[in-house]
This record gives C-alpha cells, sequence and structure tokens, in this order.
C-alpha cells in the first residue's frame, strides 16, 4: 500500500498547504486523511479526480479565518489518504466513506462545497442525509447519467491502454496541470497538485475514477448514479450556487445547465474565460463569491 504523509511534504508546497493532517481509520483499515480547520459553522469540501485536499488549501485559508470550520478529507487512494491496490474504488463506497467521516466527527449542519467527482460523492451523501445540508455550492462537476465524455477520456478508459497512459506516464495527472487552467499554475501549486501522485502505486486512483465513469446499464456505478440523480430533487430548495469555468472542457456547460434544471432556484456564477481548476483560475473572486453566499441568510 503506497501511503503519503504531510510531514514529507517539500517546504514549498508545506508553505501552500501549512494544515495540521488528521486521520480516520475506515472499518477496512484503510485510513482517509483529513484537514479540520477553524471553528463555527461547518463546511465540508470534496475534491474530484486528479486532484486532493490542496485544490482547497486557498478557500480553507479564506473560510477559517472568517469563522467556518472547514473539513476537506482526501478520498481513498488520493492525496495523503492510504492508497491500497485492493480498495473497492466504486461511487458507492466513496459515499459510504463520505458518511463514516460525518458519523466520526458527529457532524449534522454542514454546508457542502464539491468539485468534479465530489459532486456525485457529495450529493450522494446529501440525498441520504437532506436534514444535514445547509447550503450547497457547486463547482464544474455532474450528479447525474451522461454520455457526453470527451474522447481524451473515452480513449483512456480503455483496459491495459487507458491503464498504462494514467498509471504508467502520468497521462491524467499531469497533463490536467495544464489542460484544466487558463491562468498556468505556478510551478509550486503544480508540484503540489502531483506530488501525491508520483508513480504508479500512487496513481491507483486516478485509474480508478476514470474506470468508473458509468456509461452503460451493468455498470458498477451505474444503478449507484442513478440513485444520486434521482435523490437531486430533495436538495432542491436547499440555497445552491453554481460556480462554473465556462471552458472545462469536460464538466462544460452542458453540465451547469443541466444542474439548473435540477435546481432552478439556484444561484450562479459563470466565468466565460476560466477552466475546471476554477478555484484556481477565479482565485480570489471566487473564493470571495463563496464566502458571502454561506454568509447570506438562508
Amino acid at each position: 500500500m503506497s501511503t503519503a504523509r504531510a510531514s514529507q511534504l517539500p517546504p514549498d508546497i508545506r508553505f501552500e498547504y501549512p494544515y495540521a493532517s488528521n486521520n480516520l481509520t475506515l472499518s477496512n483499515g484503510t485510513k482517509m486523511h483529513f484537514l479540520d480547520e477553524g471553528a463555527g459553522p461547518v463546511v465540508l469540501m470534496l475534491h474530484g479526480n486528479p486532484t486532493w485536499s490542496f485544490y482547497y488549501r486557498n478557500l480553507i485559508r479564506q473560510l477559517s479565518a472568517y469563522g467556518y470550520r472547514c473539513i476537506a478529507p482526501d478520498h481513498i487512494g488520493c492525496g495523503l489518504s492510504d492508497k491500497p491496490k485492493d480498495y473497492n474504488y466504486t461511487l458507492a463506497q466513496r459515499i459510504n466513506d463520505i458518511e463514516s467521516l460525518i458519523d466520526h466527527l458527529g457532524i449534522s449542519q454542514f454546508s457542502l462545497i464539491l468539485h468534479d467527482w465530489g459532486g456525485a460523492i457529495g450529493c450522494g451523501v446529501a440525498s441520504r442525509r437532506p436534514d444535514y445540508i445547509e447550503k450547497l455550492v457547486l463547482l464544474n462537476t455532474g450528479a447525474f447519467l451522461t454520455k457526453r465524455i470527451p474522447l481524451r477520456i473515452a480513449v483512456i478508459k480503455l483496459p491495459y491502454f487507458g491503464e498504462a497512459i494514467i498509471r504508467g506516464l502520468n497521462g491524467f495527472a499531469g497533463p490536467a496541470t495544464n489542460m484544466a487552467v487558463k491562468i498556468p499554475l505556478n510551478p509550486t501549486v503544480k508540484r503540489g497538485m502531483l506530488w501525491p501522485y508520483r508513480n504508479w502505486d500512487d496513481r491507483v486512483a486516478i485509474w480508478n475514477f476514470v474506470k468508473d465513469i458509468p456509461l452503460y446499464k451493468g455498470h458498477p456505478s451505474y444503478d449507484t448514479l442513478f440513485e444520486v440523480e434521482a435523490g437531486l430533487a430533495k436538495l432542491a430548495d436547499k440555497p445552491i450556487q453554481l460556480i462554473w469555468g465556462a471552458k472545462d472542457f469536460c464538466f462544460n456547460l452542458h453540465f451547469h445547465s443541466r444542474f439548473q434544471t435540477f435546481f432552478p432556484k439556484a444561484k450562479s456564477v459563470v466565468y466565460a474565460k476560466f477552466g475546471h481548476y476554477i478555484l484556481e483560475d477565479a482565485g480570489k473572486d471566487a473564493w470571495q463569491k463563496i464566502e458571502d453566499f454561506l454568509n447570506e441568510e438562508a
């Protein structure tokens, strides 16, 4: 099992990500790493693929300084969590993992901030526990069945070939640090994004996230995502904010429009010139819009 630790982070990355590490041992013995910063109303932030809690570092800094408790786990196989070979890398298991974290922390009221795969995972949690959810912020994500998938991702879903590209050549996380932004990342941030994914074993979850995109009935996660989509109706009356980079090649404006059909009352911010890693491209403006939304009276 491959495992990274915060103490091993190079100093420049540690400067960007200066937070105390916490770990939850799940029922199967696997350790989930998470951040727990600040005090006040709880905000649970779920990352996607191929990022980790590092993606939320600046938002955590801002919100924790202004009266929020920010919790940001690394999904199993990602970031500083364990990277087991034999874990059940499916959407249903990931929803279960986050529920285990919620129960471990004893939190029953919180807002969710969700990006990329974090959308399906977080909306799955929210649909199971709608009474727990105060507000919902969606960042270039999806939580419903679709056959819209970029060709470049469809190609790397192919067995053997895709695994060789993603795990052997770092052909997913590496290119994402360029393709997912329209404003180039500074070298330290780029290294921080990639640091937990330095070899074949480290990239096990990146490959399995791609494998887990359910495009057809019979896929192991198809029924789970169907249930997540059906559960969105339970959240329609919650305060919801959509923040979107219009230049995202994957979760493009089609996904934004689909969410608007599920959540017609949602507030929306679209950045016409920015991409998938919207918290990087839009930076302080997006962080402030999220804080302002969380501060609004429900």
